[in-house]
């Protein structure tokens, strides 16, 4: 019964926050039509969203938070927000992992949440600047003991943000000397204009070193992340060939983020079963030069 009722609150106070960013604000009484919940349950909620720092308590109901470009919130106040987006995010992103593969994961709650996904992948050799990622992998390694086909994982150095991300210059050094097949990046804010940024200035150097040495990048970033911008720019939309991101974003997002991205993955959402994808009405096999 726990488990139902923390789902349940996770997907309220994601509406909440979809709500109060849409519109600029929310009043209680509305929430508690919309959401067919109590006034106490609605206060709890932005008491707990407001803790987590997404919104700003106000008299009767909630407003955003404004943020300036370089505020950059720590881990546990991120690792909350958007879990069932994360999970289908991770879950779809792990998908695109093949044995043996040389990978690499970024910081981010979400890169976290895919290394969990990864623990059964074998013989796969991990690159990460984040503390929390390498974190997964040797606690699954001392609780299962060594077995065969067990991750390697490499943990550069580096300085530690907020984020629990290591950066700067040996942080850079290290990963200028590698090459991955796949590179998931966990990003602060995804745009058009902006592209892919952060608000932390070494952080944007030591992910700009990772994009460059990756023969494939994929973003992993839920809806939230559209149309955020960060201090930092470190990459465009044109460099990312795959994004994985919730069913969250909005149509509109999604046709323009077509125009500039190779492949958008939207996690969660239901497959076309209507035709077979490896042939095409006349039988021949699908080339794969469409889409």
């Amino acid at each position: 019964m726990s488990e139902n009722q923390n789902l349940l609150a996770e997907q309220r106070r994601a509406l909440i926050v979809d709500e109060v960013r849409r519109r600029g604000g929310v009043r209680v009484n509305e929430l508690t039509r919309k959401l067919g919940v109590s006034d106490m349950t609605v206060r709890r909620d932005l008491d707990a969203l407001a803790r987590q720092g997404v919104l700003e308590k106000v008299h009767g109901g909630a407003v955003p938070v404004v943020e300036a470009s370089t505020h950059e919130p720590g881990f546990e106040a991120k690792s909350g927000l958007e879990l069932t987006a994360k999970e289908d995010i991770a879950r779809a992103a792990a998908e695109l992992v093949a044995a043996g593969s040389a990978i690499a994961l970024s910081g981010g709650t979400t890169t976290y949440a895919l290394a969990q996904h990864l623990l059964d992948v074998p013989d796969l050799t991990v690159v990460t600047n984040s503390v929390r990622v390498a974190d997964v992998f040797h606690v699954a390694q001392r609780t299962s003991g060594q077995r065969q086909g067990a991750a390697t994982v490499v943990l550069t150095g580096g300085v530690r943000t907020p984020s629990d991300s290591l950066v700067g210059p040996v942080a850079d050094q290290a990963i200028a000397s590698l090459h991955f097949d796949l590179l998931f990046l966990g990003v602060h804010g995804i745009s058009l204009e902006a592209g892919l940024s952060t608000p932390n200035l070494a952080e944007a150097e030591t992910n700009r070193r990772l994009v460059h040495s990756a023969r494939r990048v994929v973003v992993v970033a839920d809806h939230t992340k559209w149309g955020t911008v960060g201090l930092s720019s470190f990459a465009k939309l044109e460099q990312v060939d795959t994004w994985v991101t919730d069913t969250g974003l909005p149509e509109e997002a999604r046709a323009e983020v077509s125009e500039h991205v190779r492949q958008l993955v939207v996690a969660g959402e239901p497959e076309d079963t209507d035709a077979d994808p490896d042939t095409d009405p006349h039988g021949n096999e699908d080339d794969g030069s469409e889409g």
